[in-house]
């Protein structure tokens, strides 16, 4: 990793790194990234350009069949503590679990600074919202552990998907800290 001091501007980090698939551990692609912390001041996210070397593990499969089993759902799903207190997570509900891990990276990178390091540790509650078009809509309560301070910070996310046109957060929000319990 080096880093590039830029005058009135912020820290220019140049990284590479291995990423993991998620669904397929042996499966791995090799990552450069450039991120671009502004200065505090700024209150601007990071700027980051990555490239990445092969492909990922297509998932399209195991999306269709969360979409139609949702879509085809009488009542809305509901659900709370994912995972547990034990760290378990029900296998139907592992697909709810991996979206709120996407669309919580949209989350932290738009809150992060050279000096934070979230990590998603919990669904407090996830809700589906009915819709009459083709999207899927979820509005999660989440933790995040900020691991630095090891501060625990409620987030409210309202989070739109569909298999082919991918995760979009259309609100978020930082929450009281009475809002975990």
């Amino acid at each position: 990793m080096d880093k590039e001091d830029i005058d009135d501007v912020g820290h220019k980090y140049h990284l590479e790194l291995v990423l993991e698939d998620i669904l397929d551990k042996d499966s791995t692609v090799n990552c450069t990234a450039e991120v671009l912390y502004h200065l505090p001041n700024k209150n601007l996210p990071p700027d980051v350009q990555f490239t990445i070397e092969g492909e990922l593990k297509n998932t399209d499969e195991a999306d269709s069949m969360f979409y139609n089993r949702i879509k085809s759902l009488e009542k809305e799903l509901v659900a709370e503590d994912i995972p547990d207190s034990h760290g378990n997570v029900a296998p139907e509900m592992e697909p709810v679990r991996l979206l709120a891990w996407v669309a919580s990276g949209y989350v932290i990178w738009q809150n992060s600074t050279e000096n934070t390091k979230f990590q998603l540790a919990q669904i407090k509650h996830v809700k589906q919202v009915k819709r009459s078009d083709e999207y899927l809509e979820f509005d999660y309560r989440i933790l995040l552990h900020e691991m630095v301070s090891q501060e625990i910070i409620p987030w409210q996310m309202t989070v739109l998907w569909h298999p082919h046109h991918g995760v979009q957060v259309t609100q978020d929000s930082r929450q009281p800290k009475h809002a975990s319990e």
